[in-house]
């Protein structure tokens, strides 16, 4: 299709117009959603690699305290202090927190996934386990990959709905969260030292396992699908501390953050873009939304003084030491260095965000300018402005 051939003009334009909704008549436009379904990683994770790790006996760090101090005031398996984006997003919607696929301590029920089920578990990337095997990177992650995650998602599925036409009116009602995924797809060679190239070859593979689900759940009858782009990782605690660099001009001086790195983020968020809009030329039917992450988190290291962080922005609250908080051998635990205040940090354990970040993360799509127009996909049963004005509020 020639359309889907973007040219740079183009490129430049679509963060600003890939979350407009494409609607019809024979798709719910924005509004009520009766649940909430979740693929991804650990942006997104309320619980799953924490039931996992329960079951082969390798516990996971967000399985202990500071992890969940904030707001739950225990762990949950979050990987931050405290909520998620995907929780805020529950809360603007009045929906319960997503129930996560394996459970929560308490047993897995389908009766538990009515209003939402999360499969996004930490560590899981776009492609396959065995496709980084191949290329040498080893096996010492999770292989919940996405195409796992989807296929679990099938086999939930006839026990959420009875017949077809129920179960595309189910998912048709739904809120779709694809991710973010494919972060950790370029994490683990990055941190292995994998050359910037190798690195850039994967990202047109992410873009096709992404494209390819929301593919499938349009097909099993999803209508509304939000698909995060990825964040700023030259911004982040990890990445700074293991690119540390002398030379000046590898920084963005208005913000700290490592500039190619960030032209990475970029990149394979373009791509995307480019993808997706070809996806809703063959999809007219189905509201495919890019969630512009990079510019929602890119603001806060920008206007610090207007998000309260203070200076602290580029380290982490919860970590080893050093110019970043941040060391790989000493990562967040029970016995690490955490902050007195989370809400100064952005980055919670140098590869996550806190709460404080997210919350504003959310705020930044929900109200602009990271999603233009802005999200109308509250419940008109919910009265936003309470609670949400005390969650939401500036």
């Amino acid at each position: 299709m020639a359309s889907c051939i973007a040219s740079s003009i183009f490129l430049t334009q679509l963060v600003l117009v890939a979350a407009l909704p494409i609607t019809s008549s024979s798709s719910p436009a924005l509004g009520c959603f009766d649940s909430i379904i979740s693929f991804g990683d650990s942006l997104a994770d309320t619980g799953n690699l924490l039931q996992l790790s329960r079951s082969d006996g390798h516990p996971t760090r967000a399985g202990f305290l500071p992890y969940g101090q904030t707001y739950f005031r225990r762990p949950t398996g979050r990987f931050s202090d405290g909520r998620l984006v995907i929780d805020f997003m529950a809360e603007w919607l009045g929906l319960p927190f997503v129930a996560p696929y394996y459970g929560d301590g308490g047993g897995r029920k389908v009766a538990d996934f009515g209003k939402g089920v999360n499969f996004a578990v930490a560590g899981a990337t776009a492609l396959d386990a065995s496709f980084f095997e191949r290329r040498g990177m080893g096996n010492s992650f999770t292989n919940e990959s996405l195409r796992v995650q989807l296929g679990l998602f099938k086999g939930l599925l006839p026990s959420l709905c009875s017949t077809s036409s129920d179960c595309k009116e189910f998912l048709g009602k739904s809120l779709v969260l694809m991710g973010e995924i494919g972060g950790n797809d370029y994490n683990y060679p990055f941190f292995m030292g994998r050359d910037l190239e190798e690195i850039q070859d994967i990202v047109p593979l992410v873009i096709e396992e992404i494209v390819s689900a929301i593919s499938e759940l349009i097909d099993l009858g999803a209508a509304t699908i939000l698909v995060p782009g990825n964040f700023p990782i030259g911004c982040l605690p990890a990445y700074l501390t293991q690119f540390q660099s002398s030379d000046k001009e590898e920084y963005d001086p208005s913000t700290g953050c490592l500039n190619w790195l960030n032209e990475f983020s970029q990149y394979h968020n373009e791509r995307l873009q480019r993808k997706l809009e070809c996806l809703r030329e063959l999809h007219p039917q189905a509201n495919i939304m890019y969630v512009d992450y990079y510019n929602a988190a890119l603001r806060l290291y920008q206007s610090l003084d207007k998000f309260g962080f203070e200076g602290r922005i580029l380290r982490a609250c919860c970590g080893g030491g050093g110019t970043y908080n941040y060391n790989s051998s000493e990562s967040c635990n029970s016995n690490a260095m955490v902050c007195d205040d989370p809400s100064l940090y952005a980055s919670w354990d140098g590869i996550h965000f806190t709460e404080a970040a997210y919350r504003w993360i959310f705020k930044g799509i929900a109200d602009g300018p990271s999603a233009v127009p802005k999200l109308d996909i509250s419940c008109s049963s919910v009265a936003l402005n309470e609670p949400a004005a005390s969650i939401y509020s500036e």
